[in-house]
């Protein structure tokens, strides 16, 4: 009895893993091509972190070379177990949260205006300090916005037909991007809008109401630039670097002379000149300058290479998903992390002015770190191809069995048509005259 009683737990454990193996076989590529872009991306950025920060942490305030590696491999753990939850749980516990995580994001942005519980670093206010810890809300805030998005697009097709019907999105996420602004933090902001616009992309928008969206995005980022000076002279060092190289234009010339002192292969790893105290924020927004000066032109190709695997593995998913929500949900936040990657590249190879972005998984930042691998885990939990369980989802199941009710009454009364066409042929004409025949004759014979 008790070796039965022994056995059972066992088999169970078997079955269950056996059921495991075979839900691990059965994922799509894409899962498998996204999970390995994201960790070597984050095993990149912690080496390059502590290659770009040790010497400037070693001989600054802290005194510990693994200062910033240090928090960087905690927040990193902290944000795989998000990734590794949110990949797991229900798409639809996600969606039911999704108003209240818009709400206290908004609600934590407003709070970090107030004094008392910004914090201010470099003339901006955008963290919010508990303890040792440093919560950015412009990063939960983005990507409440695509959460938020993808939920009201699928519940509501329609809203994207005009620019009035798409108003109450458009709303929300000015009134998010504004907020963003304030602190002042417009690389944030514009990948917020960047992040909006492609979700629209997704959810069928036309270009003509893109394009109107857009050129109001672009006279109000106008208009953020003409009233702070720093920002004017960003847009100045990015035109004419060389024409301030000592001011304006230092940190896009540093990031120019990283790169050009690369070359093809590189000086080697932990070699970089520039990352000691020549180029400022090296272990953050100009990261990608250190890794073009120690690993060369193959080095960025590699990385380079990586986001367009993300890419590619993040929108096959968002293309195979089960419904709706799940297609505009993955396309949203890969869009998101690829714009944010494309704005911070295009800064540090001079295409575009700095922004102040970090690259996605690669650079210095708690809250950009935690964020970007929870919307990893979401486009992960869009490929188990399990539906949101939305209010779209049950009308086009309620669409599919019309359907499929209105296909099989269709091929019973064909199937009746049919035989009665082929009752109605020469061949069957010619037997029922027989057997006319020979009942008449039956009758006829006389009976003995």
């Amino acid at each position: 009895m008790s070796g039965a009683a022994h056995a059972a737990p066992r088999g169970l454990k078997l079955g269950r893993r056996e059921e495991r193996k075979a839900a691990r076989a059965n994922q799509p590529i894409e899962r498998s091509l996204l999970q390995t872009a994201t960790l070597c991306l984050l095993a990149l950025g912690v080496v390059m972190v502590f290659s770009a920060s040790s010497t400037t942490s070693l001989l600054g305030e802290s005194g510990d070379g693994a200062f910033f590696v240090k928090r960087t491999i905690l927040f990193g753990a902290i944000g795989l177990a998000v990734m590794h939850a949110l990949s797991i749980g229900g798409l639809r516990m996600v969606r039911l949260a999704t108003p209240m995580f818009l709400a206290g994001s908004v609600l934590l942005l407003l709070l970090v205006l107030m004094p008392g519980f910004g914090l201010e670093v470099n003339g901006a206010t955008r963290w919010i300090a508990a303890g040792p810890i440093q919560l950015q809300p412009s990063e939960l805030a983005k990507l409440a916005l695509v959460l938020y998005g993808a939920a009201l697009l699928a519940k509501r097709p329609r809203m994207v037909a005009s620019v009035g019907e798409m108003m109450p999105y458009l709303v929300v996420s000015g009134l998010v991007g504004g907020l963003i602004l304030i602190e002042p933090d417009l690389g944030t902001a514009l990948v917020a809008a960047f992040a909006v616009s492609a979700l629209l992309i997704a959810g069928g928008a036309q270009l003509r109401h893109l394009a109107l969206i857009g050129a109001v995005i672009g006279v109000f980022a106008l208009i953020a630039i003409l009233i702070e000076p720093y920002r004017q002279d960003r847009i100045a060092g990015f035109l004419n670097p060389g024409g301030d190289a000592g001011g304006a234009g230092f940190q896009g010339t540093q990031a120019t002379i990283a790169l050009g002192s690369g070359g093809l292969f590189g000086v080697g790893l932990g070699e970089s000149v520039q990352k000691a105290f020549y180029l400022p924020e090296a272990h953050t927004d100009m990261i990608a300058a250190v890794i073009g000066e120690e690993a060369g032109l193959l080095g960025l190709a590699v990385l380079v290479g990586l986001f367009g695997l993300f890419g590619y593995a993040g929108f096959r998913i968002a293309k195979q998903a089960p419904d709706r929500y799940g297609k505009l949900l993955a396309a949203g936040l890969t869009a998101m992390i690829l714009v944010q990657a494309t704005l911070n590249l295009f800064a540090v190879l001079g295409l575009a002015p700095l922004t102040g972005v970090p690259l996605p998984f690669v650079s210095y930042g708690n809250s950009s770190l935690i964020v970007m691998l929870a919307a990893v885990g979401l486009i992960l939990n869009v490929a188990r191809g399990e539906p949101a369980g939305g209010p779209e989802t049950r009308s086009g199941d309620a669409a599919k069995l019309r359907s499929t009710g209105g296909d099989r009454r269709r091929r019973t009364t064909s199937s009746r048509s049919t035989r009665e066409n082929r009752g109605n042929g020469p061949d069957s004409r010619r037997r029922n005259s027989r057997s006319r025949r020979a009942g008449d004759s039956r009758r006829r014979r006389p009976s003995r």
